[in-house]
């Protein structure tokens, strides 16, 4: 009978003290897809989308972290997209006012998305910055409930969840 390799303490103190490195192979990152300037390109054409009033905009709610953490995942086939999409619109910012997109002022902001605004990306960042921003916070938008509050819809009951009216309480 053959035996199998064993695994001496050393080599599996080695190898078991290698796995938390592994999985903090983030640490020191705030996005998961995002660059820093993409992520800043991002926020800004999601603050022209759902700029803030009264009520939380886009960028308040959320909006940034929920596409790029699903960028990492259901959206992975729109990583491309994005890349391209809000490189498109930076490059666009510098030949025409000479700085990035989210450098701009609002108006000039405006002016741009109002050039893009029918094209395939701009419809598909405008798409996901709604979805965020009403969808269920648990997806990584909607920070607070704040779009529902605003519309002054309940939150829904989840299966599994209770929820509690802590007004009841006071």
């Amino acid at each position: 009978m053959k035996r199998s390799p064993r695994l001496d303490r050393r080599r599996f103190l080695a190898v078991s003290g290698a796995a938390p490195t592994l999985a903090c192979s983030r640490a020191g990152r705030r996005w998961r897809f995002f660059t820093e300037e993409e992520a800043a390109t991002a926020a800004a054409v999601c603050d022209q989308i759902i700029p803030r009033d009264e009520d939380p905009g886009a960028v308040e709610t959320g909006a940034v972290e929920f596409i790029d953490r699903q960028l990492k995942g259901h959206y992975r086939h729109w990583q491309r997209a994005y890349r391209e999409g809000l490189r498109e619109i930076d490059e666009a910012a510098r030949a025409k006012f000479g700085r990035a997109f989210a450098s701009l002022g609002p108006a000039e902001q405006l002016e741009l998305v109002r050039e893009r605004e029918k094209t395939p990306f701009f419809r598909l960042i405008t798409d996901h910055t709604m979805q965020s921003f009403y969808g269920d916070p648990r997806h990584g938008g909607n920070r607070d409930f704040a779009s529902w509050r605003m519309l002054g819809i309940a939150n829904p009951p989840v299966r599994g969840r209770q929820q509690y009216d802590l007004r009841a309480s006071q």
